[in-house]
């Protein structure tokens, strides 16, 4: 029981938290405005995996996490398509996926943007040209934006969701 008690005192083995970008503080805060006065509200973000390897997917759940909160910003995650004003689609559009991905674009309403987040969204990346794949989010579906990167940091995303709406 004591050696239980004793392990308490030990420091966490977490690192550190970055320290606080004032930058990316004011991008969300110039972004939410934006989409407020294009909008009328906030910004309202369905994000759709087409069949990618999760690298996007973190950067992109970073943006909600503890540290980044973009929900303090007025950005926000939606479960259903219908109340979206953007879809960010990551990984290339696999045969599978194609179909699923085409539909939650119909159930999108206008007006709406797409965005096709990291290198294999963009055109099919490292998996272009596979038999599994259909090729990049373009070959779907409109694309209004591309956001490259291997996966794209976080900051990369806001820049781009920034430069959407401007």
């Amino acid at each position: 029981m004591l050696r239980h008690l004793l392990q308490g005192l030990r420091p966490p083995l977490t690192e550190p938290p970055p320290p606080p970008d004032p930058e990316m503080a004011a991008m969300a805060t110039t972004l939410d405005q934006t989409a407020r006065r294009r909008l009328g509200h906030s910004l309202s973000i369905r994000q759709v995996d087409a069949g990618s390897c999760n690298g996007c997917e973190l950067e992109i759940h970073a943006l909600n996490n503890a540290f980044h909160d973009l929900e303090r910003y007025g950005l926000r995650f939606v479960a259903s398509p219908r109340h979206a004003d953007v879809l960010l689609v990551t990984g290339p559009v696999t045969k599978n996926m194609q179909e699923a991905l085409e539909r939650t674009w119909r159930a999108t309403p206008d007006p709406k943007w797409v965005v096709a987040v990291g290198d294999c969204g963009a055109d099919g990346g490292v998996f272009a040209g596979s038999y599994a794949v259909a090729g990049g989010v373009s070959a779907v579906i409109p694309v209004d934006m591309v956001i490259r990167g291997c996966p794209p940091t976080p900051k990369q995303l806001l820049q781009g969701l920034l430069a959407l709406l401007g």
